[in-house]
């Protein structure tokens, strides 16, 4: 009877998206098309065309989005578009990424749900793993968009005093900054060159150096490229040799990379105490003291 009830749950449920869909899709596709003009320009990254599952999943998605998008106030929207720019998923609108928040959460919760009834678990049981699977399906999507933006910003930090050296190799070599940037797009890789692969999209479309090297900066929350967007702007600003700044920026990041190193170094001491206090400690006792411990019982059964 249990199984029946979660089948018919999940029939309704699938329905309700049908019907969703097949009401919403038009509007969707419009709030869709609007809410691609903020992230005009974020091509730098190729895309692949998604098979006719995916495109019909990122419609539901979307038309979930755009359904639960009116209780979604402006800046928060802002702030989840800004975390999907940094996360890499430039072409992801803020509205079908909580689309798919939902199908995740309904879909675990779903699962959790049918599961433990086969299991034959208790009602409060089978409530508490709906409920655990509707939480971490709606937190999850956020906490892994959380992480590969963290990724991603840690690799372009590292990144950069590679690109930066490329740079003043070109610039000394007659290249302007543009043609220097062009030069070391095409013979690196990574979500740094994405990045940079975007600032020269926004100046092809008519913004200035300043205007995309600022976006740059605003895309990517380290104090590394912002410190190199502003050299370059105030290098433009006062006149000043790009080569030498730039040298002196690679170095400064190299010696600030080592010293991070070495803080983890340092760190990692600590970190080795707890699992070894806990874990490792307790074996070498039971292997010293056991035999002698074993050696006083006896001793003291036989007394």
């Amino acid at each position: 009877m249990t199984i029946a009830l979660i089948v018919g749950l999940l029939l309704i449920a699938v329905a309700v998206t049908l019907v969703v869909r097949a009401l919403t899709v038009p509007r969707v596709r419009t709030v869709e098309a609007l809410s691609q003009i903020p992230s005009y320009g974020y091509a730098g990254v190729a895309e692949t065309e998604g098979s006719e599952a995916r495109n019909a999943l990122d419609e539901i998605a979307g038309a979930l989005g755009a359904t639960v998008g009116r209780y979604i106030s402006s800046m928060r929207e802002d702030a989840l578009r800004k975390q999907l720019i940094a996360a890499g998923l430039y072409r992801v609108p803020p509205r079908r990424f909580v689309g798919y928040q939902l199908l995740a959460a309904f879909t675990l919760a779903l699962g959790l749900v049918w599961l433990t009834a086969i299991a034959g678990a208790s009602g409060a049981a089978i409530f508490f793993f709906g409920f655990f699977g509707l939480v971490l399906g709606w937190v999850g999507p956020r906490f892994i968009i959380g992480r590969r933006a963290r990724t991603r910003f840690e690799q372009i930090e590292y990144d950069l005093p590679e690109l930066i050296d490329l740079l003043v190799v070109s610039i000394e070599s007659g290249l302007g900054l543009t043609g220097s940037l062009r030069v070391a797009t095409e013979r690196m890789e990574g979500p740094l060159v994405d990045e940079f692969s975007l600032v020269l999209h926004e100046m092809r479309i008519g913004q200035s150096r300043s205007a995309a090297l600022k976006n740059l900066s605003e895309r990517v929350d380290a104090p590394e490229v912002s410190q190199f967007a502003r050299a370059i702007i105030q290098a433009d600003q006062l006149g000043i040799a790009l080569s030498r700044i730039l040298r002196v920026q690679s170095q400064d990041m190299r010696v600030r990379r080592q010293l991070a190193a070495e803080e983890k170094a340092m760190k990692a001491p600590v970190k080795m105490l707890f699992p070894t206090v806990i874990f490792i400690f307790p074996s070498m006792f039971v292997v010293a003291l056991g035999p002698a411990a074993l050696n006083l019982m006896k001793t003291f059964a036989g007394g």
